[in-house]
């Protein structure tokens, strides 16, 4: 009697969901990583608010998220998932300064922070590596945090934002992008007082005399970021 042929077991794809306000960018990410044997998007949304309920839905194994997200952003978004899912994966796909984010992401929870002028090979290198159980971020950070970790001290702040707290960076680029103080209290959910607070502590900090002073800094920040176009 002829015996009977079983089949292969077939290999789990690693579960990824996007989280990024350019639906462009996005698809461009899903399309590379769907010729991918070993992984699949699963899911997508373009907000933090929309990213929590779809994320308890589709259960990925891995979220790739961008810091500049339209309401809560996304060191807050981060924070928001590892409280609910703690053997979440979540990398930044960010371009923002390395630097300057890569540390607050990892201490959020996330395990790893590639720039988005990285090639797609790179980002989905980084994916097997984050499965891995590898923290994946530049050589330069590594170099930078190793050396915090022998010498048992912080070395000097490469860039004067460092002293910001995450919600003061984050009032820092809302004012980069021209708001005033009552769209930020109404976007951040909090008081124009407590924004008020923030920016006085900004100043603090940063040396600045006015409130004039921080919008120009912050605006000029921006600018270097991206392409040098002002964002009002």
């Amino acid at each position: 009697m002829p015996s009977k042929k079983t089949s292969a077991p077939t290999a789990t794809k690693t579960r990824i969901f996007l989280v990024d306000d350019h639906p462009l960018l996005r698809h461009g990410i899903a399309e590379s990583i769907g010729v991918e044997t070993d992984m699949a998007v699963c899911g997508q949304a373009c907000s933090a608010a929309e990213a929590m309920p779809a994320i308890a839905h589709s259960l990925p194994d891995v979220v790739i998220v961008d810091l500049s997200l339209p309401g809560r952003d996304g060191i807050e978004l981060i924070k928001d998932l590892k409280a609910h899912y703690r053997s979440l994966l979540i990398m930044v796909l960010s371009m923002h300064d390395e630097s300057l984010y890569a540390e607050r992401a990892l201490r959020a929870g996330a395990v790893g922070y590639i720039m988005k002028s990285a090639s797609t090979d790179t980002l989905i290198q980084a994916i097997r590596k984050a499965v891995a159980g590898e923290i994946v971020v530049g050589r330069r950070l590594v170099n930078r945090m190793l050396s915090q970790l022998a010498n048992g001290k912080r070395e000097a702040a490469s860039s004067p934002l460092e002293c910001l707290t995450n919600r003061e960076l984050e009032i820092f680029r809302l004012l980069g992008r021209c708001r005033l103080r009552r769209e930020i209290a109404q976007q951040l959910h909090l008081s124009v007082k407590t924004i008020e607070s923030h920016q006085s502590n900004m100043r603090e900090k940063l040396g600045l005399q006015s409130i004039i002073q921080l919008r120009k800094l912050a605006a000029e920040f921006l600018c270097d970021e991206a392409t040098g176009q002002p964002r009002c």
